[in-house]
């Protein structure tokens, strides 16, 4: 595999081609954030809370670090008043979906976001997708998918897969930046049977546990 040389934030990196412009600056210590990214997963670029700012001979431009790949002579800016207003702004609008999440209270923190700029909407998701990519692409059950579109877009649990599958597995419970996952299984469990070996509703109940 050949290398690529490039420059992130004044530093001179070689990368692997096919690397993104998030990997690369791993690797030389160089942390650009994400909320959606997981290095198990396939790029996905949801968030955008990544974006970066790159030169490509000589012009600027804002792209998403997740899912831009590494290119011979790019020059990158992890944090510059553009990348910073972009991020401020995501920031900003995640917050009125999901105000308690600890992850966005650090960025907000980080970038100066105002969390009551944008009027509040607590669907408590951020739309980053790890729950139903990694349901698909790790664990091939696909119990739990995106519904509805645009503002109303929300997760929700399958019941007649989630209450075969989930029991024993919740492995993307902690992928969630927010409290969105936990929310939607407990709303779908009132839909799933319960596993044989739970043994009655399967509530926390003392009269229904074995």
């Amino acid at each position: 595999m050949s290398e690529i040389h490039l420059q992130i934030d004044g530093k001179d990196v070689v990368a692997s081609e096919g690397m993104t412009l998030v990997d690369a600056a791993k690797s030389v210590g160089i942390t650009i954030p994400t909320l959606c990214h997981h290095e198990k997963l396939e790029p996905y670029g949801g968030c955008r809370i990544c974006t970066v700012e790159v030169e490509v001979r000589g012009w600027p431009k804002l792209v998403a670090g997740c899912i831009y790949p590494v290119e011979k002579d790019l020059v990158v800016r992890t944090r510059s008043e553009k990348v910073d207003k972009v991020r401020k702004v995501l920031v900003e609008e995640m917050l009125a979906h999901a105000p308690d999440s600890e992850q966005l209270k650090v960025l907000a923190e980080e970038y100066g976001a105002d969390k009551d700029r944008f009027d509040k909407h607590p669907s408590f998701c951020i739309h980053c997708g790890l729950c139903v990519r990694y349901c698909a692409e790790i664990k091939k059950k696909h119990a739990v998918g995106f519904v509805d579109r645009g503002s109303n877009r929300e997760i929700s649990f399958f019941p007649e897969i989630a209450g075969k599958e989930c029991w024993d597995c919740k492995e993307c419970f902690p992928l969630c930046p927010t409290s969105a996952l936990q929310a939607a299984y407990v709303l779908a469990e009132s839909l799933m049977s319960p596993p044989e070996e739970a043994g009655g509703c399967g509530c926390s109940c003392s009269g229904h546990k074995k």
